[in-house]
């Protein structure tokens, strides 16, 4: 099945940074707040039943190859093979062993130092199915990173690059293997050159495409009236200043006396866990937003609504989400379905709940999974998501019309429409529309518009917040709103 966010060629994703966000094409930034510790790790003591021989024999085992390998090699390669040996064992995509040039990628995030291609990526978890012919299509592609979306306004996002690409290989080598952070590694580069990347998409297509690096700037919410009533509210990434970006927002919308909210959270693939805490602290006037809990299921932090509201609870919301809604957003989403605060709407989000510490030592360090997020409810929706009150996506596509996509995003048919007419014209668009079918593309005509449409905004510096013309989740979601089914609907959750 096709879902929206893989037929388009754009989904809006952004990331965080402190005074600028600067993005390296890098991997999922998690929904817990980095721990940056300078402190060593704490050594397994040998009052640890057991620990002391496999310690001892580690330290055989270096010795042995260091000495007597038919090449020369290093302490510190041997060392930092068996440090990233121990994470693999986890078959933890989130928990890595970093090098001190990975430490040192940290630090650039913050300094503004490096550039990438403007996307969010990730890698699949746990153990690597068995091969089936009924494997699904992230299945098949189990040994390859997942693009979660591309950032509006990058290379990458401009491109066409979607949410659910995989990426195949980068610069010519296969990326089979690959974990996020080897690809961020590999993805990251001095603004202004150039890396080839080649993705595979659902439907078998696949595309390679020549991205020139940049430094990156990314917003964290859009706002605007959709009609004289209803407010819309797209929170793009959570960072130190969407809490800021959402007060601003809610401010305009009271002087405009709104009297309904739409937040959009598809395609946010997350941030910090301050951020939405603090966010969703403006929309809740009590009880748990999200607590997480160790490996005995012990309650770590138990984050509370302990102040003010801003949204007036009189305001009805509807949230929508899709499977690019991760980590941070699906705490925002769990939080207002739990306590009936909001309708969702969408598609079930990526199931992100995991928390993890970054600890250094030395020059090098690590980041761990320490611990998973519950919802109000006590449920972890880690690999399993979090599902809408009501599920919409696009319809399956056939394999004729999948061959006719395919054919038209190898063809660079629709950029090169595009960039041969740069300002939209609805005349030229029916003709080419026309050409399109008279040459055989089966895809329903107003799928190819929506693609144009797209196309067309990626070329944008400032594309518009919102389309209710192509956006079929959203207009749904207005009308809704403006039905006098929606009270009943809304109270249906609470």
């Amino acid at each position: 099945m096709i879902h929206a966010s893989i037929i388009t060629l754009y989904t809006e994703v952004l990331m965080k940074n402190k005074e600028r966000i600067i993005w390296l094409g890098v991997t999922v930034a998690l929904a817990a707040a980095f721990i940056f510790t300078a402190a060593s790790p704490m050594r397994a003591s040998s009052s640890n039943s057991g620990n002391e021989k496999y310690i001892d024999n580690i330290s055989v085992l270096f010795d042995f190859v260091l000495n007597n390998y038919v090449d020369e090699v290093s302490p510190q390669q041997l060392y930092e093979g068996a440090a990233q040996g121990i994470f693999e064992a986890l078959n933890d995509p989130y928990s890595v062993y970093l090098t001190p040039d990975d430490m040192e990628d940290f630090s650039d995030t913050t300094t503004g130092s490096f550039g990438g291609v403007g996307m969010f990526i990730s890698k699949q978890g746990g153990e690597r199915p068995e091969y089936s012919p009924d494997m699904t299509f992230r299945e098949r592609y189990f040994d390859y990173v997942e693009v979660i979306a591309p950032i509006e306004g990058t290379p990458a996002y401009k491109a066409g690059i979607s949410a659910g690409d995989f990426i195949i290989s980068i610069d010519g080598e296969s990326a089979e293997g690959f974990s996020s952070d080897e690809a961020a590694d590999v993805l990251r580069g001095v603004p202004g050159t150039e890396v080839d990347l080649t993705i595979i998409r659902h439907g078998g297509i696949s595309k390679t495409y020549t991205l020139t690096r940049a430094v990156i700037e990314v917003p964290t919410a859009k706002y605007a009236m959709l009609d004289d009533e209803t407010a819309y509210l797209k929170i793009i990434r959570w960072t130190p200043y969407t809490e800021e970006s959402v007060i601003e927002a809610a401010d305009f919308f009271r002087k405009n006396r709104y009297k309904s909210l739409i937040i959009d959270v598809r395609g946010n693939p997350g941030g910090l866990l301050s951020s939405v805490v603090d966010t969703t602290d403006l929309i809740l006037d009590k009880g748990t937003i999200v607590s997480t809990k160790d490996r005995y299921m012990n309650t770590l932090e138990d984050f509370k609504a302990d102040r003010k509201i801003i949204i007036p609870k009189t305001i009805p919301i509807i949230l929508l989400t899709d499977k690019g809604s991760a980590s941070a957003s699906e705490i925002l989403a769990g939080a207002l379905k739990d306590t009936g605060r909001a309708y969702l709407i969408g598609d079930t989000t990526f199931g992100k709940g995991s928390v993890q510490q970054i600890r250094g030592f030395g020059d090098s360090g690590f980041k761990l999974t320490t611990s998973r997020y519950y919802t109000p409810d006590d449920y972890n929706i880690d690999k399993i998501g979090i599902e809408p009150h009501l599920l919409m996506t696009d319809d399956e596509l056939s394999d004729e019309e999948l061959e006719s996509l395919a054919e038209l995003v190898e063809n660079n048919d629709i950029p090169l429409f595009v960039n041969d007419n740069p300002v939209e014209n609805d005349e030229k668009t029916d003709a080419f529309v026309a050409e399109l079918k008279a040459e055989g593309i089966t895809l329903e005509e107003r799928l190819i518009r929506k693609l144009i449409r797209e196309e067309y905004n990626r070329s944008l510096n400032d594309p518009p917040i919102y389309d209710l013309e192509y956006d079929t989740v959203l207009k749904y979601a207005l009308e809704l709103f403006q039905s006098e089914g929606f009270d009943a609907a809304f109270k249906a959750v609470k």
